[in-house]
């Protein structure tokens, strides 16, 4: 078995290259998922923030105002508060489903998709946690896959993305691009994950230069998973 962390920062292509080794035979997960579903009424963690950060983050549907949640963690300097909250059952979800999949096949390559791999760390350490599952990636994650972009590449990529989506025209152009910059400045830096990476993918080309290097990638992940054995 091969417990694979993929990540990147915003608009860098890691859900592209999570398609990509899914389609290759890898079991892939989306951290993004896990919290959504996390943060849906009724579940634990959505009512932690309710109780934290109080009514104002429940939408008129009764479902987490995901937008309003974002602007306060981002734009008020209440990240630290939220992630607090969210990345213990986050990280707690993707054990449990790794150790599902290893399960029922013991050989396969498991994928974890996540942009705050890094970032989880880096929080736990600064609230004065040394052990554990949250402050250190390693005891969770065999490899590290990075995909990096240049900055002003992630940003107009994922404004690309996002202006078109309901968010996107709500908010408009500009806002979105200040929303790209502020989530940059809370992650980190490329330069800093790739130092620690085990395979780094580099996504500032086109579709087909991104595939041919998950596609080389995929067979040292299978042999190295053949090699762990159970």
């Amino acid at each position: 078995m091969l417990r694979v962390g993929l990540t990147g920062g915003l608009g860098s292509g890691k859900s592209t290259v999570a398609a990509m080794l899914r389609e290759l035979g890898a079991q892939v997960v989306e951290a993004d998922a896990l919290g959504r579903t996390l943060m849906e009424p009724g579940q634990p963690v959505f009512a932690a923030i309710v109780e934290h950060f109080g009514p104002d983050v429940v939408g008129l549907d009764g479902r987490m105002n995901r937008a309003f949640l974002a602007d306060l963690a981002f734009r008020h300097g209440r990240l630290q508060e939220l992630n607090a909250i969210v990345h213990r059952p986050v990280i707690e979800a993707q054990v449990r489903w790794m150790n599902e999949v290893f399960a029922r096949d013991p050989s396969t390559v498991a994928v974890i998709e996540s942009a705050l791999i890094f970032e989880v760390v880096r929080d736990a350490r600064a609230r004065g946690e040394r052990d554990g599952i949250l402050a250190d990636w390693r005891r969770r994650i065999d490899r590290i896959i990075v995909v990096t972009v240049p900055d002003e590449l992630k940003i107009s990529r994922y404004v690309a993305r996002i202006q078109d989506s309901d968010d996107g025209k709500a908010i408009g152009l500009k806002n979105i691009e200040a929303d790209a910059r502020d989530r940059l400045v809370h992650q980190v830096p490329d330069t800093e994950k790739i130092a620690e990476a085990d395979y780094v993918l580099d996504n500032s080309g086109d579709i087909e230069s991104l595939r041919e290097q998950v596609k080389a990638l995929w067979p040292r992940l299978q042999a190295e998973s053949n090699k762990s054995g159970h």
